[in-house]
């Protein structure tokens, strides 16, 4: 398997060892074992990354027909200096790049920031994905025409595959290991002690989120003083002196999301820190942020996060 890893100027040293340390990992584990697949072959002219190490590289011009492409994050995390970085001519040539490999039969992988590089070049158009949680309501700006679900920390979409934010990095490329050998890729989760995290829902901080847009965080503020209360759009909206229609318009734009779910996700956000920073019992918990019972608690816990309470409590509890 011929893998391109397309590490542009300012990548993310972390995104860009992970991808490399995982596929180099698999090599050696496929060797010891003597495993009858196919190796991963990593091509990478010198780039700097984001901490000032200089990388050695091949111009992507110079290689040809890939099996796969992948592209790591930018060490440009906030989104005034991420949307200069992608109208410079390098993210341009790399996108004019990815449209190039993929018309001869690439496939393209892209974890975290490098999404939106992805996004740029037009691949995206029409397929599902995700990307760093906590860019989610700049992606959908930017890119209307992809069905994001930042929410999720893996999406395989036709003949591309988007990763999370970070440490998605990992999980993107134990999945490409796992589309050549299921057992080579647990072995190599075992030896790097990578666990399945299927979601980014329990690292999402909602009140970043909410810094996207005005409404947004107005109705943030207000609904975190009411989380005992049972949520009611037509007061969330009198309350903030807009329509019902604008806020709900307005919260499905930036977030994806309705009032209600986000009202939900920020008691979600608080049974957490009362379960890590106290011992109240669920059905305390429930009542302190306006569930009738703790029944009700646990089973947002579990449809939210993937995690039941005593989970929860064992992480932040040990």
């Amino acid at each position: 398997m011929k893998i391109v890893v397309l590490a542009h100027n300012n990548v993310f040293d972390t995104g860009l060892a992970a991808v490399l340390d995982t596929l180099a990992t698999a090599n050696e584990l496929a060797e010891l074992e003597s495993l009858r697949i196919p190796r991963f072959e990593c091509v990478r002219e010198t780039v700097q990354t984001s901490l000032g190490l200089s990388v050695p590289v091949q111009p992507a011009a110079t290689i040809r027909q890939p099996d796969w492409v992948i592209v790591p994050a930018l060490g440009t995390k906030m989104p005034g200096p991420l949307l200069e970085l992608l109208d410079g001519r390098e993210s341009h040539d790399a996108a004019d790049q990815l449209q190039t490999w993929h018309a001869d039969g690439a496939r393209i992988g892209a974890a975290c920031i490098g999404t939106f590089l992805l996004a740029e070049s037009g691949l995206l158009a029409g397929h599902e994905a995700t990307t760093a949680w906590w860019l989610g309501p700049l992606f959908r700006q930017q890119y209307p025409d992809v069905r994001l679900d930042e929410r999720r920390m893996l999406v395989p979409s036709g003949d591309v595959v988007t990763a999370g934010a970070a440490m998605g990095h990992l999980e993107l490329a134990l999945w490409l290991v796992r589309q050549t050998s299921p057992a080579l890729a647990d072995m190599v989760a075992r030896y790097l002690l990578v666990d399945t995290r299927p979601s980014q829902a329990p690292y999402m901080i909602p009140m970043h989120l909410a810094n996207a847009d005005p409404l947004i965080q107005h109705f943030e503020r207000w609904a975190r003083n009411r989380l005992h209360e049972g949520f009611s759009l037509d007061v969330a909206a009198d309350a903030l002196h807009v329509s019902k229609r604008t806020l709900q318009r307005r919260m499905e734009a930036v977030l994806g999301k309705s009032p209600l779910s986000y009202f939900q996700d920020l008691r979600v956000e608080r049974a957490v820190h009362l379960l890590r920073t106290s011992r109240k019992d669920i059905e305390s918990i429930a009542t302190e942020i306006g569930y009738a019972d703790g029944v009700t608690l646990r089973t947002l816990l579990r449809r939210r996060l993937g995690r039941g309470v005593r989970e929860l409590r064992a992480v932040y509890n040990p």
